[in-house]
């Protein structure tokens, strides 16, 4: 957001700041989303398996981007549907599988820790994958808001070590992997398709690689005798951190580089320790927060104001 507080001074960056400005709003509210989910989330698994829970943010998923495809109605080239399947695989089956069984072998602050390396993961993947250069102002960014969420999430180490496991961190960490896949291999099929297309079809590829995994703890979940509180919980899941998460990152990566859109995960544990604080009271804010905060900031402006310096 404070890429936005800097004034503008070629007629191009005017034109089009409306686009730029609402790709960022896209973003910011995409990791509060995520951010509010973290207890939601771990409310819900105390009583719906992991696996369970994944197979249905899926199913919610592909109805809701179906349904809401029905407005759009746009075909998809044959050469297409191979990186739309890797997407699926990606984006969906191993992100959403594998980060929640890593979290639930090791310890928060391994998996945050882990998480946090997206952004630097992007830069490799993309140099390797679409060959998009790794500038010094860039890499300078990522490294300035990595250290931030780190130094953040660095601060409640107190006791977490005991819980950390080996396996569930190579989990997350593969899991970080496809995510920046997910986000360098879908920036090409943004310029083709409306977000909607991509995000239907990912997410029905996704869809029968999860199932064998799911559905045997989902058949026996209670499903009835669940309180209202619960559903209301998993409604929050499937619709706002599901549909309108994946929605509001896809239409950000329609504007911005695969580098900026993983840069903004650095607000997680920000946004996090905010609502901690200033919603639920169990928090102080001290020097140490305000400083990581800094930290991320910067470093997503630096990656962030990339796009209007000029090119040699």
């Amino acid at each position: 957001m404070i890429y936005f507080l800097f004034a503008y001074s070629s007629p191009f960056a005017i034109r089009t700041m409306n686009k730029t400005l609402k790709a960022h709003l896209a973003l910011f509210f995409a990791q509060v989303l995520y951010a509010v989910s973290f207890p939601i989330a771990k409310i819900v698994m105390e009583t719906i398996p992991s696996v369970a829970l994944v197979l249905l943010r899926v199913v919610g998923a592909v109805i809701l981007f179906w349904t809401s495809s029905l407005i759009v109605n746009e075909r998809v080239e044959r050469k297409d549907f191979f990186r739309l399947f890797i997407l699926g695989m990606c984006g969906v089956a191993i992100n959403q599988s594998l980060f929640l069984k890593g979290l639930h072998l090791t310890s928060p602050i391994d998996a945050a820790i882990m998480m946090i390396t997206t952004p630097i993961l992007v830069l490799v993947i993309a140099s390797l994958l679409i060959k998009e250069r790794i500038t010094s102002l860039k890499f300078s960014g990522i490294i300035i808001g990595f250290s931030g969420a780190a130094f953040l999430v660095y601060q409640n180490l107190s006791g977490v070590h005991k819980d950390s496991s080996f396996l569930g961190d190579v989990f997350v960490f593969i899991n970080a992997v496809s995510w920046g896949t997910f986000l360098v291999l879908g920036k090409p099929l943004m310029k083709k398709y409306h977000t909607i297309t991509i995000l239907k079809w990912t997410f029905l590829f996704g869809f029968p690689m999860v199932l064998p995994f799911g559905i045997n703890d989902a058949m026996h979940v209670d499903w009835s005798g669940l309180s209202m509180k619960l559903i209301l919980f998993i409604g929050f899941v499937v619709v706002f951190v599901t549909f309108v998460a994946y929605l509001l990152n896809t239409l950000a990566l329609k504007e911005l580089s695969p580098a900026v859109v993983s840069a903004y995960i650095y607000l997680q544990p920000l946004l996090t320790a905010l609502i901690t604080i200033f919603i639920f009271k169990s928090d102080a804010l001290t020097w140490e927060k305000s400083t990581s905060a800094l930290m991320i900031f910067i470093g997503v402006y630096l990656v962030s104001m990339e796009k209007t310096l000029p090119r040699s």
